[in-house]
């Protein structure tokens, strides 16, 4: 058996030798436009997981098996393992092969969404940052433990879905379906983005997601606003004064039923020390949200509803008429202790409690994506913490939840999984619009905490 120091594994991950290899096997997954919300790259998909992800695990001593999505006509999954003799310990880690549209023509000169391209620093292309960057991070540093030692001490499992970005369509089912093949003993994944770029960073679990719609159509087309103002009722002021019913001027939730749970102890303390927000990123609101909590408790402990579209008359040729109708849409963040089949049953009474009747409230996503977290305290997160800081010389940030939404239910939920996620992406990575990119020293940083991490799990030689 290979043998060789931690120390000597952390600078050959770490080194330029390792750099090319991640770049070269990115530029090939990059290339693949596996865009799951355009239909006409439906072959794309398959082709991620056939000729591109098979054929690399493979490489490192897995075998996969493609698998059909249990909903019909959804992307597919590919789970592949490595089984060691003796290991008594397994791992499961995830990731996504589809990417949202690459928005040709609209990114900066020189490039282009399914071309791999460097500068300043940046590696850009869509899926660069979200996710084939972050699960090729995870492939090199697997391979680089095996390079280094020839086993890992433990059993692998891998899971790629190819619909992440269409509200990951059958994972949950498939979970269930597949809960032997995909027991584990612990989950360790990437996605999201770190705290900031300086900052290595877990979470361990996301905030949920709920969007839904508030509409109200008082009548047919539009009336001149000079011949019946004042008369007739408008649907943009009724709508507006309906969201105001819902979150103030200040962004505080004002149903009763969606307001914030009680800030937990172990919550509190992992975040004390929490400063959200990026150099290059907006400047963050101070007095925007629950005004007793810190902006870190804002963002990754508490609920958050967003207007996120508004829409009456003709916003772009605005005529002078009163519009028949008016839509929102509307989306809850919501941490772990909101029940989401109860989010728009609330929306409902609130706004018949105060007169809004006319306005209908409709869920825009087949379901609402639950909040999920695991304890700070836990054993597999003091572990992993423990490599990190050995690794970077820093402790990382422990965020309870990351403040989006992943699908990591299926994993604590229906797997019952302790889950942590590492990400290797940053808040200004232009995720899901044109420029998307990694950052490269981030990349590498990256390398090397993954294979600390896989180096110290195996509980071999140190």
């Amino acid at each position: 058996m290979k043998t060789s120091t931690r120390e000597s594994l952390i600078a050959a991950a770490r080194s330029d030798a390792c750099l090319m290899r991640l770049k070269e096997s990115l530029s090939r997954r990059v290339a693949i436009a596996s865009e799951s919300q355009n239909p006409e790259r439906r072959a794309e998909l398959f082709r991620y997981l056939d000729e591109e992800i098979a054929p690399s695990v493979a490489g490192i001593g897995f075998t996969s098996t493609v698998h059909d999505n249990p909903v019909d006509g959804a992307p597919p999954f590919l789970i592949a393992s490595r089984i060691e003799t003796g290991a008594t310990r397994s791992l499961l880690m995830y990731a996504h092969g589809d990417v949202v549209s690459g928005q040709e023509g609209q990114w900066q000169d020189g490039a282009a969404p399914f071309l791999l391209t460097e500068s300043d620093g940046r590696w850009y292309g869509r899926g660069s940052a979200d996710n084939k960057g972050q699960h090729s991070i995870n492939l090199v540093a697997l391979e680089e433990v095996l390079r280094a030692r020839g086993k890992l001490g433990f059993n692998v499992k891998l899971l790629f879905e190819m619909g992440e970005e269409t509200g990951s369509p059958g994972l949950a089912e498939f979970c269930q379906i597949q809960r032997e093949a995909l027991g584990a003993d612990v989950f360790l994944a990437s996605d999201g983005p770190r705290l900031n770029a300086a900052s290595p960073t877990i979470f361990l679990g996301s905030r949920g997601v709920a969007n839904f719609e508030l509409a109200i159509a008082l009548r047919h087309g539009a009336h001149h606003s000079g011949n019946w103002g004042g008369l007739l009722k408008n649907p943009g002021t009724r709508l507006a004064h309906a969201i105001t019913a819902l979150v103030d001027g200040r962004g505080r939730i004002l149903v009763p039923e969606l307001a914030n749970p009680p800030l937990a102890a172990a919550v509190a303390k992992a975040l004390a020390a929490i400063e959200p927000g990026e150099p290059l990123g907006p400047e963050i609101s101070p007095d925007w949200g629950d005004p007793d909590r810190s902006a870190a408790e804002r963002v990754f402990a508490s609920n958050a509803l967003e207007v996120l579209a508004f829409e009456t008359g003709n916003p772009r040729k605005p005529v002078n008429a009163i519009p028949g109708s008016a839509r929102a849409t509307m989306q809850l963040r919501f941490v772990v202790g909101i029940d989401p089949s109860a989010i728009v049953p609330a929306v409902r009474r609130r706004l018949d409690a105060l007169g809004f009747n006319d306005v209908t409230v409709t869920a825009t996503r087949e379901e609402a994506m639950p909040a999920t977290r695991i304890d700070p305290d836990h054993a597999f997160v003091r572990e992993v913490v423990a490599s990190m800081t050995k690794t970077a010389r820093q402790a990382p940030a422990v965020l309870p939840n990351l403040g989006g939404s992943l699908p990591n239910h299926c994993f604590s939920g229906i797997l019952g999984l302790p889950t942590v996620w590492m990400p290797h992406s940053y808040p200004g990575c232009n995720q899901h619009a044109p420029n998307e990119h990694m950052l490269v020293d981030v990349a590498r940083e990256g390398m090397a905490l993954m294979a600390g991490v896989l180096f110290d799990l195996g509980g071999l030689e140190q």
